[in-house]
């Protein structure tokens, strides 16, 4: 539906100013998205997407921003970036081409419309990321290498709540670190949900907003995590099996993969996930931004919790 209300007014004539005095018709918020706006609009009829920081996120947009313009100078697929700044309340946003497809999992799942591009996503999965892994990460100002234990260690213990099951999985993954990788850029939130897809595969890789330099296996191991298979069995994001993502994403020219690293990867974005959904609920229960969608993601908690318990008593 589109918007009408004095935000929207104000919001359209800002964008017409950004691109050019463009005539902006049809804008309308989208749902979805834990920590930023997105709204759709067309621009002299073309069709584009509007992202906006919302309060209380402290990532930086413009960093994002510029993971998107190196991903697509690189051969990566995603949508083009049109422009990115910075407001006078320290937010930021970005403009971005629309990419028609779908996002929603249990859909490209399930639903026959996407019945032939089932058997080639997992390919086409591996192939993204082993371009994303080989984008040149010096170039792209502002990112940090984040050591993704010690920051989410440092996460729970500031909340200062019991979380017994969580800590367990913490001295796991402290007892069974893997070596990491050569450093590369990591996309952090790889998974359906966050990827365009049509029924001819893979059209675009979205929100980067978790982006990072770290061990490109991270990217893997997330893409296979419980949570992000929406109920299907296979491993690989409820497509596939893991040896057919290793071998496309080799094939791509991505670095030799270790299932054993791959595993410890899947298991830490379990007990990651579990962290993230209990800091997203706070921000709605804080006031800093009431969401009914924040305040949805706190009742993940305890399944992640189970499926963290499950893969470490290898009923994974």
């Amino acid at each position: 539906m589109m918007e009408t209300s004095a935000a929207a007014t104000e919001l359209s004539t800002m964008l017409s100013q950004l691109l050019d005095d463009a005539e902006i018709h049809g804008l309308r918020r989208l749902s979805g998205g834990a920590s930023r706006e997105t709204w759709r609009f067309e621009a002299d009829g073309r069709p584009l997407i509007l992202q906006r920081q919302r309060a209380g996120d402290v990532r930086d947009m413009l960093i994002e921003a510029g993971v998107v313009r190196a991903a697509g100078r690189g051969g990566a697929p995603v949508p083009e970036l049109i422009d990115a700044r910075r407001r006078d309340d320290g937010m930021a946003f970005m403009v971005l081409e629309a990419v028609e497809g779908e996002t929603i999992a249990r859909k490209i799942l399930r639903d026959e419309d996407f019945a032939t591009a089932r058997p080639r996503l997992v390919a086409d999965l591996g192939a993204a990321l082993a371009r994303i892994h080989a984008l040149d990460a010096t170039a792209i100002a502002g990112l940090q290498h984040t050591d993704q234990l010690d920051y989410y260690t440092g996460v729970l213990d500031d909340l200062g709540q019991p979380h017994p099951v969580l800590e367990f999985g913490r001295n796991w993954l402290v007892d069974n670190r893997q070596e990491n990788g050569p450093t590369a850029l990591v996309h952090g939130d790889f998974r359906l949900g966050n990827l365009i897809v049509g029924p001819d595969g893979l059209r675009a890789v979205i929100d980067r907003e978790l982006a990072h330099l770290g061990d490109p296996m991270e990217d893997l191991g997330w893409l296979c995590v419980k949570a992000w298979r929406f109920g299907a069995t296979p491993p690989v994001a409820g497509l596939g099996d893991y040896d057919e993502l290793f071998a496309a994403y080799e094939s791509a020219g991505g670095a030799p993969v270790d299932a054993a690293v791959v595993h410890w990867w899947e298991v830490l974005g379990t007990w990651k996930w579990a962290i993230m959904c209990i800091v997203q609920a706070s921000v709605h229960l804080s006031g800093a931004a009431r969401s009914h969608e924040l305040a949805a993601i706190g009742r993940r908690v305890c399944e992640n919790e189970h499926d963290l318990l499950s893969a470490l008593d290898g009923r994974w």
